[in-house]
C-alpha cells in the first residue's frame, strides 16, 4: 500500500474513452521539475532502503502508455505528496519502499500519446535522463542491433494481450486457432494495429491465416460494434473485457478471448530494461532498485486501492482524451491474478525471465523483422536481452 493520505478520486464515473488511443494534448495543470518541484529527497530511512549513494537523485522510469493498472507497481513507488506536471504527463515525489522513504526521488513518465507514440527504446536513447523504461522482448529483439537494451526485471509473467470475439457468434471457438478457422465462414475478420509483430508470429503460423486479419484497427470500438459479433479484434484482458461489457453502451455484453501469450508467443511485456551500455554503472543502483521494484508489485497486487486512486487522478490531470476509471483498474488487478498475468512463474520468487522464453521469441521474431527490414543483431541470443542477477529471490507472491 502506498504511504500516502486518502485522496479524492478525480473521474470517479468516467468510461474510458478507446477513440483516445490517437488522441494527444497538453493538459492545463500547472508542471513542476523532474525532481517534484525542486524540493529535496527525503533521506532514507534508518533500516530501511538507501539508495542516496548509489542510484541517481532522481531514477526516472519511462512508460509504454497512460496511467493504468497494469503500471500500478511503478505508482507504488511514490511517497506522500507527489507532484503532478500535466504538460509532461508524468508524476514524481519521493521514491519509498515498503513504507520508508530511500533517499532518492522517482518520476514515472507517460508513453503513447506523451511521447508521440514512439518506441520507449528510441524514447531511451534520445534522452538519457531516463533511468530505466518498458521494453517488451519483441520489441528489444527488433531494436537489438541499433538501440540495445537490457531488462533487469519482468514485472508481468505474461502479456495481456489477446484476441478477442463475441461467444453468441462463435459459441464453438475457444482458441484464436479455432476462431482462424470459423472468420471464413462468416466473412469476419480479426482487426489489429498494423504492425504488431505478434501478428506476423499468428499469421505465419497459420494460427490466422492472412486472409482473416484487417490492420485498420484504430483503437475505436465502432467496427467491432457494427459488424454485429462477426469480426474478432486485438485488446487487453485487463482492460476490454469489462469495458465492452459494462461500458461500451452498444455492445453490452461479454467477450470471449485467448492470450496471444497461450498461443506459443511468449514476451514479457513491459519489462523494465536500461540501456545495454549504462548497465555496468548503474549495476550497484540495481542490486539495490531491483528488490524494491519487486516488493512494490507484491504490495500493489495485494492492495491496489491507494495507487488505483492515484492512477484516476493521473488520468484527470493529464486530460489527454485518455479516461480510466477506478472501475476498470480494479478489473484490470483481478484480471492480472486470475489470469496470472503478474505472480512468481514455475519458482517461488517474481520478477525473473527465462533464457528459453526470451530465444523462442528471438526465433520467431528474427526473421519476421529482416523480411520486415529492421533486422535484429547478428548472431543475437537471449543472455543479450536480459539478466536475473539483481532480483532478490525472497520477493514474491
Amino acid at each position: 500500500m502506498r504511504p500516502t493520505a486518502k485522496r479524492s478520486t478525480l473521474a470517479g464515473g468516467a468510461v474510458l474513452a478507446l477513440a483516445a488511443l490517437a488522441a494527444c494534448s497538453s493538459g492545463a495543470a500547472g508542471s513542476a521539475d523532474a525532481t517534484g518541484g525542486g524540493s529535496t529527497a527525503a533521506t532514507a530511512a534508518a533500516g530501511g532502503v538507501d539508495l542516496a549513494s548509489v542510484c541517481p537523485a532522481t531514477v526516472v522510469i519511462q512508460t509504454d502508455w497512460n496511467p493504468e493498472a497494469d503500471h500500478g507497481h511503478l505508482y507504488e513507488l511514490l511517497g506522500p505528496d507527489p507532484v503532478i506536471d500535466a504538460d509532461k504527463k508524468s508524476v514524481s515525489g519521493d521514491l519509498y519502499a515498503s513504507g520508508e522513504p530511500t533517499g532518492v526521488k522517482v518520476e514515472v513518465r507517460s508513453g503513447g500519446p506523451a511521447i508521440g507514440f514512439q518506441s520507449v527504446s528510441s524514447q531511451m536513447y534520445q534522452d538519457t535522463d531516463i533511468t530505466m523504461g518498458y521494453v517488451s522482448t519483441d520489441e528489444a529483439v527488433q531494436v537489438s542491433a541499433s538501440l540495445p537494451t537490457t531488462a533487469v526485471f519482468a514485472e508481468a509473467d505474461k502479456s495481456p494481450q489477446m484476441i478477442m470475439w463475441d461467444p453468441e457468434t462463435y459459441p464453438d471457438v475457444t482458441t484464436i486457432e479455432e476462431l482462424g478457422k470459423a472468420l471464413p465462414g462468416t466473412g469476419g475478420v480479426v482487426r489489429y494495429f498494423q504492425g504488431a509483430a505478434y501478428m506476423g508470429y499468428l499469421q505465419g503460423s497459420g494460427i490466422l491465416p492472412t486472409e482473416v486479419t484487417d490492420g485498420a484497427y484504430d483503437g475505436t470500438p465502432a467496427k467491432f460494434v457494427t459488424a454485429k459479433g462477426v469480426d474478432g479484434q486485438q485488446g487487453f484482458a485487463t482492460a476490454e473485457p469489462f469495458i465492452y461489457e459494462n461500458q461500451v453502451a452498444a455492445w453490452g455484453k461479454p467477450v470471449q478471448f485467448q492470450l496471444i501469450h497461450d498461443t506459443g508467443y511468449p514476451i514479457y511485456p513491459e519489462a523494465m530494461a536500461v540501456r545495454t551500455g549504462d548497465l555496468e554503472e548503474l549495476r550497484p543502483c540495481l542490486e539495490k532498485l531491483v528488490p524494491v521494484l519487486q516488493q512494490a508489485t507484491v504490495d500493489y497486487i495485494e492492495d491496489p486501492a491507494e495507487t488505483n486512486a492515484l492512477v484516476v487522478e493521473l488520468v484527470t490531470a493529464f486530460d489527454n482524451g485518455w479516461v480510466y476509471d477506478a472501475d476498470v483498474a480494479d478489473f484490470g488487478v483481478q484480471q492480472m491474478k486470475d489470469l496470472e498475468i503478474v505472480g512468481n512463474g514455475d519458482n517461488e520468487f517474481m520478477g525473473d525471465m527465462d533464457e528459453a522464453r526470451i530465444q523462442t521469441v528471438i526465433d520467431i521474431d528474427t526473421p519476421l523483422f529482416t523480411e520486415s527490414g529492421s533486422a535484429p543483431k547478428e548472431g543475437l541470443v537471449a543472455s543479450d536481452l536480459f539478466t536475473n542477477e539483481f532480483l532478490d529471490e525472497s520477493i514474491g507472491f
